[in-house]
């Protein structure tokens, strides 16, 4: 469950992400043993930080059981007689296109025929190297459930955005990588600046990563990124001038089982040393949607730079956020909608979580009438009970809004203060405690569920003053909004007033 505590969001809400992001990192960690999701939380994805885990989190996975033989190699027959009518999309690792591989779409079991002759060949047929690349498998096969997503990495504000896209029906950002050994994928930082994790299900990869802000070393004299970073021509330093200052990237090569966490921002370059299958995906949340938004600021300005010539056109702020949509492929229209979506599912489930939590503990008058039905007291001591009761729900609102739910040794405190309560404390008590439980026992309204929509929504509250703020932001007409914007902030500080935030 990600899952968050009441006292490890404190201690969050006292760090300077960008000074622990900033903390060098000496090595790639390699995780062996089950680690709980606030420590990972707390280690990797708020720091930036990458790591390795081993196979115990593919173990059980239904690909790993079926698209492999015993041998450890795909089980090509298996893919191709289960999915094989599926389009996938192919790239040419041989071939270059506008800083990319080429890609063409075939169906699967035309792909497995040529990876079986390629294999046979010895890796070098005539087609050369051919890369199954960005598959939306799991878009295509909802009912086939080839694996469940790390639980480290199920807080994934990407995927639940798109997942609500009427529009954006075959899209997703979750993928199969299926290629022969020596496929690779040439340099880049994710989509959006998002995190990325890589599960091996067969086969092995090797990593070459480097930090956010070592790329501007590899940029040439005219700003480009290198597309491979391992090629020679990066030695030229009139045309790579500021190489000789790069640091060497981290090298992790990645077994069958394992899984690659890469955060947000690290460039990146990917070789298959072996035929391999890896399940991928993109996502984003409150540790990296800053990252994000710095991302499009970055593209945005870079997209008015080039068409600054014409900054007198009428509509000149629309074309550039038409220009950054089909580049980056979001708008500034469309990332405030990201953030309304999202923050309106955790003040949703806020919203339930308080309802739940006062329905719960209010003693109904008709319990009151039960108590004084079944005891020998008369209307005083029942008056006084009710007036100990009103105590009671004065402390649990408290604690609700300190995040703490009531408990049972809260209630026989507050029965235990006052003589003529305790007179009826036996019946009080299991009335109270009955109901507490019960609220204890909601699955939606755990404690740890609720901190960490606290901790989101803060995030997209820290975004949205930022936007609300920006220029480009400004320019645009209401009617591409969602939503009042204001209005959204307003609903959010409310809802971190009542968790003290």
């Amino acid at each position: 469950m990600d899952s968050l505590t009441q006292e490890t969001l404190c201690k969050i809400q006292s760090v300077v992400i960008d000074q622990i992001r900033k903390e060098p990192v000496k090595s790639v960690d390699y995780i062996t043993e089950r680690i709980s999701y606030e420590d990972f939380f707390v280690k990797y994805l708020l720091p930036n930080r990458p790591c390795l885990l081993s196979s115990y989190v593919t173990a059980e996975w239904r690909s790993v059981k079926e698209w492999v033989k015993e041998d450890g190699q795909p089980n090509l027959d298996f893919l191709a007689s289960n999915f094989g009518d599926a389009l996938v999309p192919v790239a040419d690792c041989n071939k270059v296109q506008y800083y990319a591989q080429p890609k063409t779409d075939m169906k699967l079991v035309n792909y497995i025929e040529y990876w079986k002759n390629h294999i046979s060949k010895g890796h070098k047929s005539k087609e050369g190297c051919l890369y199954l690349k960005d598959w939306h498998f799991v878009h295509v096969f909802t009912e086939y459930q080839a694996y469940e997503t790390p639980v480290y990495f199920t807080s994934d504000w990407l995927n639940e955005f798109w997942d609500l896209r009427s529009d954006r029906t075959d899209d997703d950002y979750r993928f199969v990588y299926m290629g022969p050994k020596g496929s690779w994928t040439p340099f880049h930082a994710d989509v959006f600046r998002s995190f990325s994790w890589s599960a091996n299900i067969c086969g092995r990869k090797k990593w070459l990563l480097f930090p956010p802000g070592e790329e501007r070393h590899l940029k040439d004299h005219l700003g480009n990124l290198p597309y491979d970073v391992t090629s020679c021509e990066l030695h030229d330093g009139k045309k790579y001038p500021n190489y000789k200052n790069a640091c060497q990237p981290f090298e992790v090569v990645q077994e069958a089982g394992e899984v690659i966490f890469v955060p947000s921002g690290w460039h990146h370059q990917v070789y298959n040393l072996e035929d391999t299958i890896s399940i991928n995906h993109n996502w984003l949340n409150g540790c990296n949607i800053d990252i994000m938004w710095e991302f499009l600021q970055q593209e945005l300005c870079t997209i008015q730079k080039s068409i600054s010539d014409c900054i007198d056109m009428e509509g000149w702020h629309n074309q550039c956020q038409l220009i950054m949509k089909a580049s980056t492929g979001i708008d500034y229209a469309e990332f405030f909608l990201f953030l309304h979506i999202i923050a309106s599912h955790r003040l949703q489930l806020l919203r339930r979580c308080s309802r739940q939590m006062s329905e719960q503990v209010v003693l109904k008058s008709s319990d009151l009438d039960q108590l004084k039905h079944d005891n020998t007291h008369d209307d005083d001591s029942v008056s006084k009970l009710n007036y100990e009761h009103t105590k009671s729900l004065e402390v649990c609102k408290t604690q609700k809004l300190s995040g703490e739910l009531p408990t049972t040794e809260n209630i026989k405190s507050l029965c235990e203060d006052d003589t003529s309560t305790r007179l009826l404390s036996g019946t009080f008590e299991s009335m109270a405690i009955k109901e507490i439980s019960a609220c204890q026992r909601l699955p939606d309204s755990s404690q740890e569920s609720v901190w960490h929509a606290v901790f989101d929504i803060d995030q997209v509250k820290k975004i949205l003053e930022c936007l609300m703020k920006n220029e480009e932001f400004q320019e645009l007409e209401s009617s591409v909004l969602c939503d009042d914007p204001k209005q959204i902030y307003r609903n959010i500080c409310d809802a971190l007033n009542e968790y003290s935030l």
